[in-house]
């Protein structure tokens, strides 16, 4: 399955993407996905991120199961 995202860059940004999605020889969509991978899979190894998440986990929780009752 997949989803289609409208995502707004800086004009520099966008030509540093284009740039580097051109030299690796791949698509602009195929680089700004790998990109998000990457960054999703550094933050998945990232303790202090782990420790946030897991934090909003609980306050999520603590929310549903307050509105269940």
């Amino acid at each position: 399955m997949t989803k289609n995202l409208t995502v707004r860059l800086k004009d520099n940004v966008a030509t540093d993407a284009e740039a580097l999605a051109r030299v690796e020889g791949k698509s602009l969509n195929e680089t700004v996905q790998l990109a998000l991978i990457e960054a999703v899979e550094r933050r998945r190894n990232d303790p202090e991120f782990k420790a946030r998440l897991t934090r909003i986990i609980e306050e999520d929780q603590e929310l549903l199961d307050r509105l269940a009752k």
